[in-house]
């Protein structure tokens, strides 16, 4: 059984376990310390071809501590949660922040900054599925998958389960603690034969089990996606309408928020460092970052230095409002946090968007494409070929090609190319915003890409 065994969702073991190391740290001489504590803890089976080809568990406990002396900080970790050696690892600690260079930007988030509020954002989900129940789950998508007509073989099959969360303590009196658990099912199909095969895939990822996509219509889609890649044809090199699915048009969501980063604004590496206030986007459109949802994939009441989480447009009716900032990175550039400080037990906090999503526009996908007269439709995106600094845009992409309003026959091995202020001003979203992955978006339309193809 992957063990719903009660203390597993008990964190009070480590919240003491963090406020001693405090402790430990400002008697060995930091003038300021806090300590993070991870739980986790994961099973996972998969199977091909009706037999289990893996079976992974695992479960621990991290702690970390960050010392600050003055202005020179310095962190350590641990997974020795059970020694008493706390005194040690935090004199270890103070010894190296002595000797670590000024930051003059480091520091804790500033007691006003930090919330004593923890709503109940519905994250854990205490029935956990069994091991048998796991590997039932992955045989159901794995054979939905094989009874697609014309599926030649399986490329596996796997489901998940487990939990995990974190505990903060500070010195200046934060104490916090969450917990989420998650679920996932997943499927790979394989169609055709020879050089002339080509494989696809589904997946859902939940953090209750009862939101999960059944795994006979994860199977199902993955071997439907599969068949409807094949004999896939070349286009030749020229300039249309591109639309972007939105198993693929969450990550232009992604590259704006990379380029909002407050790390990338502070070292001048962002295409987007002077343009806050300027409108990137269409009227209308907006970009949510949203740590508070119920159940979201990336949900969380605080962020790595205690500061309350909220509801945030990044866009807001196409223009940029903010950056993504922690304490430190807010410092630097003479502003105040947004709470987004994301953090390990072995590294200072950074920030990191959280529950990202694009929201939905007024048309629906069908009405999006319908006067395309020539144009791709992409389903998966290969390689990073994306240039922060600069904003231009290429990635090897595969998908259908549009012809009179209607997708056709499949593309393949074909590049799109642009630059990332053209592709944001000239973007349009469909009505069919579905809160699937981590950072989620509609059907996207796009002006003018150049396809590159033979």
């Amino acid at each position: 059984m992957l063990a719903p065994v009660q203390s597993l969702f008990d964190q009070s073991t480590l919240t003491d376990r963090a406020e001693r190391l405090v402790k430990a740290a400002i008697a060995a001489g930091a003038d300021a310390a806090d300590a993070v504590a991870v739980r986790g803890l994961s099973q996972s089976i998969e199977v091909r071809d009706g037999q289990v080809e893996e079976s992974e568990s695992s479960e621990g406990d991290d702690l970390g501590l960050r010392v600050l002396i003055g202005k020179r900080q310095a962190v350590v970790s641990t997974n020795d949660t059970a020694s008493d050696g706390f005194q040690v690892l935090a004199e270890r600690a103070v010894a190296m922040a002595r000797v670590a260079p000024e930051d003059k930007f480091a520091g804790l988030a500033d007691p006003a900054q930090l919330t004593h509020e923890f709503p109940d954002l519905d994250l854990i989900d205490c029935n956990l599925p069994t091991v048998a129940q796991l590997e039932a789950m992955a045989r159901q998508a794995e054979e939905a998958a094989l009874a697609v007509k014309g599926v030649a073989k399986s490329g596996g099959a796997s489901a998940s389960a487990g939990i995990g969360g974190m505990v903060l303590v500070t010195s200046h009196g934060f104490r916090g603690a969450y917990l989420g658990s998650s679920h996932s099912v997943s499927a790979m199909a394989i169609a055709g034969e020879g050089t002339g095969m080509e494989r696809d895939y589904d997946y859902s990822s939940t953090r209750h089990a009862s939101d999960l996509d059944n795994p006979q219509s994860i199977g199902r889609s993955a071997g439907e996606r599969a068949i409807a890649r094949l004999n896939p044809r070349k286009v030749t090199t020229r300039k249309v309408p591109v639309v972007f699915d939105p198993r693929v048009a969450g990550s232009l969501v992604s590259h704006l928020a990379g380029a909002i980063n407050g790390s990338s604004i502070a070292r001048k590496t962002s295409f987007l460092r002077d343009k806050m206030g300027a409108k990137l986007f269409a009227d209308g459109i907006r970009i949510i970052d949203d740590p508070l949802r119920k159940r979201g994939l990336r949900s969380h009441p605080f962020d790595g230095e205690g500061v309350a989480g909220k509801k945030l447009a990044l866009i807001d009716d196409g223009v940029l409002t903010t950056w993504i900032l922690d304490c430190a990175t807010a410092r630097e550039l003479g502003l105040t946090t947004t709470g987004h400080a994301s953090r390990g037990v072995s590294s200072s906090p950074a920030p990191s968007a959280s529950n990202l999503h694009m929201e939905a526009g007024k048309v629906s996908p069908e009405d999006l494409i319908a006067d395309i007269k020539d144009g791709f439709y992409i389903t998966d995106l290969i390689g990073s070929g994306v240039n922060g600094v600069t904003g231009d845009y290429s990635r090897g992409a595969s998908g259908f090609w549009i012809e009179n309003g209607k997708r056709t026959y499949a593309v393949s091995e074909v590049t799109i190319a642009g630059h990332l202020i053209d592709m944001f001003k000239n973007l349009t979203p469909a009505n069919d915003l579905v809160f699937k992955y981590g950072i989620n978006a509609p059907t996207i339309r796009l002006e003018g890409l150049t396809v590159a193809g033979t």
